[in-house]
């Protein structure tokens, strides 16, 4: 073998390995999903499982639900896991996202200061705690920021008679961040803050926080996940994200989600079965 035909050699071959190391390390996919799944630990638990059994790499960008579907629609995204379900089937209807597919459930709770200004600690109807805080004038604390948390905070007010947009008064402090920036907001200033149980089970800088109102139905949080679609994006990994959403609907994903416990609580509940979630 001359020398110029050894060195061709050891091009390509170099060229191979390169091209396969650069194929492994492709196998990632970015999911854009809520604060809470993150902010929970409950990405840590369960995608280091994915991982092992597929080998595929997930990155999590975690921002509100908002934000998350506007990345979604930039393609900044192959999966979205999110929990705001009109928004989610708007989503899909635009075409954006293939299918949505319901995964877990949790709920909602209101959160406030032990000294309870408003009166409501106890208490399990949300309209009627919302009310008296306004009536009140008691320090409150808003997400604003678009996200599902801050959806379903707006929604409520409403259903309490509230158009909060117009009837805010100086009360009413939105901080435009995620629900750890919320909680430690309303634990400095002594005030109220909606926030998902998740988060709050694992938000650590409590001081004198407390829950004050949980178990209205009205207060129930579904997560739902979609592809995004890889014909308005042709960027989108539509094989490896499938297999992600797979992966979390199937008996091994939900039992991951269900085995997820802080202080042996749990967290989030799977209902990837319930079709009408």
């Amino acid at each position: 073998m001359n020398t110029l035909t050894r060195r061709l050699l050891i091009a390509a071959t170099a060229s191979l390995v390169f091209a396969g190391h650069a194929v492994a390390q492709d196998k990632s996919i970015v999911v854009a999903s809520t604060t809470s799944t993150q902010d929970s630990g409950l990405f840590g638990h369960i995608l280091p499982m994915f991982k092992a059994k597929t080998g595929i790499d997930v990155k999590v960008v975690a921002q509100g639900t908002g934000q998350a579907l506007d990345s979604a629609r930039r393609g900044d995204a192959d999966v979205v896991f999110v929990h705001a379900k009109p928004a989610e089937e708007k989503f899909v209807s635009e075409g954006f996202g293939v299918k949505r597919y319901p995964v877990m459930y949790n709920d909602f709770i209101l959160v406030g200061p032990k000294s309870d200004p408003a009166g409501i600690k106890g208490s399990k109807d949300i309209v009627a705690a919302l009310s008296a805080i306004k009536a009140k004038g008691s320090d409150f604390i808003s997400r604003g920021d678009k996200s599902g948390t801050h959806q379903a905070e707006v929604n409520l007010w409403k259903v309490a008679g509230v158009d909060i947009a117009r009837d805010k008064g100086p009360w009413y402090k939105e901080i435009g961040q995620g629900m750890g920036a919320a909680l430690n907001t309303a634990s400095a200033s002594n005030a109220y803050v909606l926030a998902d149980r998740g988060t709050w089970l694992s938000f650590k800088n409590r001081g004198d926080l407390v829950v004050a109102v949980e178990g209205d139905k009205r207060l129930f949080n579904q997560y739902g996940v979609m592809l995004v679609s890889p014909e308005k994006h042709s960027s989108v990994k539509k094989d490896l994200g499938q297999q992600l959403i797979d992966w979390l609907v199937s008996s091994e994903g939900q039992k991951a989600i269900a085995d997820y416990k802080i202080n042996g609580e749990q967290l989030f509940y799977p209902n990837a079965s319930d079709s009408g979630a």
